[in-house]
């Protein structure tokens, strides 16, 4: 009876493969030229459940070993140290590096860092583990090139032979992948595609579709869910890649007919018609960071929200967005920051702009209410009647990998990690050198509230911030801002600090680099409980009186 209820439950794993986040996941990345420090930049918005963070040390193994293939690393209800079901193997190297392990892993000791997007595909390409014989999963894809690679290129590399040989696996409603590798010298963007149902590994093909192309040292890009590849030309190894059959695969299902003349445009190719989640997001990165780029259209709210209607917003294709584009000044980790946190606020996107939030203001006009929140719950758009849009700022967990080529591997990247939702969590600078992670940190269970959990203590103030949303949220900011800003004003300091005691002994840096970053983790655990009991007490219904 146990092993029937363990089958039927990775079946229905296989179908339901934790995709509560899917299409939310905004990268984000930024050439070692587009960055003011000249680091090299990548992000990762709404990743999965499972943000239990640890670090899982460097191992050797013995010659001819075997590595296990998981199904299961999204899920926050598996041990934390247990990765899943074993659905596969592949052969081991005989030593590993460390990396820090999540739901979807981000970036390991060498600089390593690599940010996910779920994409979307055709439904002829939808495969499951109960439909193909693929077994990699992209979350296990990446985990496998941050123990064993060290450079973008090498990872590019190992990721796509893994695909190909054992098929890639969709773990996020069948859907395709788009993932950024990068190091310190360099970011490339990969994207993957189905090969369908009915594929084995001795059919003699190809496991997988994928294309890959670099950006620019002096460029940005973004990736919202969906494919930013067009034409591929592979005569510029150094700025493409792509798998042998990324063409043919089309061409035999008559998705493209060489004869037409027509260029062949990788993401058109593949990819159904754009919806609006992932134009809204190219639209506010580009015209905003990129405005001298283009004529972009105006979206932005008049003062009377004459403009804030479905008819006449503009729809524009996705062949209007470049792949990468030189920004109009250099950018920073703040830059990015406050891209990740955006609601679209001002802007015909801007779901506090609804008309159904004005209230009067007893002078004859109207004016916002205090309850008006950009993250309306689906029971208060179902009662307001507000149009649901899709928020940079979401849910889950998340990161920046800032990656500094001049300094040494320890100390050099650094792991902007935040819990739940970025809008109201705190992002903490976790040097590559840390050996250990605060316990706050890797506990979370979404099924069981704990005060253990820095996690569920940021998704308490996040839920508490519905008692009066305009005003409590000023709260969070006035404790939250300033201890960001301190991680800022102390960067340099404990740079220095650090790479002088790498220098006497890497061991001492290391230590001094986890010390620190406990007290921070633990001071955010502490700031949330605290501001949990001061919304409570400050927007009690105790206080309400008609």
């Amino acid at each position: 009876m146990e092993k029937r209820k363990i089958g039927v439950l990775f079946l229905l794993s296989c179908f339901f493969t934790f995709n509560i986040h899917i299409f939310c996941c905004t990268v984000i990345v930024a050439g070692k030229e587009a960055t003011k420090d000249g680091s090299v930049i990548i992000s990762h918005t709404d990743a999965c459940e499972n943000s239990r963070l640890m670090v899982v040390p460097a191992k050797k193994y013995k010659k001819g070993a075997k590595a296990p293939v998981y199904l299961g690393l999204q899920d926050p209800k598996i041990p934390l140290g247990k990765f899943g079901k074993i659905i596969g193997y592949i052969p081991q190297v005989e030593k590993t590096y460390a990396y820090f392990h999540s739901g979807y892993s981000h970036i390991n000791e060498h600089q390593l860092a690599i940010g996910e997007s779920t994409t979307t595909q055709r439904k002829e390409l939808h495969v499951n583990c109960t439909t193909g014989g693929q077994i990699i999963t992209i979350e296990q894809a990446m985990v496998f090139a941050l123990q064993r690679c060290k450079k973008a290129e090498s990872a590019l590399e190992l990721i796509t032979s893994l695909i190909e040989k054992y098929g890639f696996l969709p773990s996020c409603a069948n859907e395709s992948e788009t993932i950024a590798i990068a190091d310190p010298q360099e970011v490339w963007i990969l994207e993957i595609f189905s090969v369908g149902p009915g594929w084995s590994p001795n059919s003699g093909k190809l496991g997988a579709i994928w294309a890959a192309q670099r950006v620019p040292d002096d460029h940005i890009a973004i990736v919202p869910n969906w494919s930013i590849i067009k034409e591929i030309d592979l005569s510029k190894p150094d700025k493409f890649r792509a798998s042998k059959n990324y063409k043919q695969f089309a061409i035999e299902r008559g998705w493209y007919n060489p004869k037409s003349g027509k260029p062949f445009i990788y993401q058109e190719v593949y990819t159904p018609i754009l919806v609006e989640w992932g134009l809204s997001r190219l639209w506010l990165f580009y015209s905003t960071y990129c405005k001298s780029l283009k004529n972009w259209p105006n979206k932005y709210l008049d003062k009377l929200h004459k403009n804030y209607d479905l008819y006449h917003q503009y729809l524009e294709s996705l062949s209007f967005y470049p792949f990468s584009a030189k920004p109009d000044k250099k950018i920073t980790i703040q830059d990015i920051m406050k891209f990740q946190r955006s609601t679209f606020e001002g802007t015909i996107y801007d779901m506090t702009a609804d008309h159904d939030w004005l209230v009067p203001n007893g002078k004859g006009g109207f004016v916002k209410s205090p309850l008006a929140t950009p993250f309306p719950t689906p029971d208060m758009r179902a009662l307001l009647d507000i149009n649901f849009r899709r928020n940079v700022s979401k849910g889950g967990y998340g990161m920046i990998a800032q990656l500094r080529s001049w300094l040494p591997d320890p100390v050099g990247g650094i792991y902007w990690y935040f819990v739940d939702n970025q809008y109201v969590s705190t992002y903490i600078p976790i040097y590559t050198g840390v050996q250990q992670i605060h316990p706050s940190y890797k506990i979370f269970n979404p099924d069981q509230y704990t005060e253990d959990s820095v996690r569920w203590g940021v998704d308490f103030v996040d839920n508490l911030l519905y008692l009066k949303f305009q005003e409590a949220i000023k709260d969070v900011r006035k404790v939250r801002d300033p201890l960001e800003a301190t991680f800022f004003e102390e960067l340099s300091a404990i740079d220095n600090k650090a790479v002088t005691m790498f220098k006497q002994r890497p061991s001492k840096a290391k230590r001094y680099v986890t010390q620190l970053t406990w007290k921070r983790m633990d001071k955010i655990h502490k700031m949330y409980l605290k501001l949990r009991d001061q919304l409570i007490t400050k927007y009690t219904n105790n206080h309400v009186r008609p």
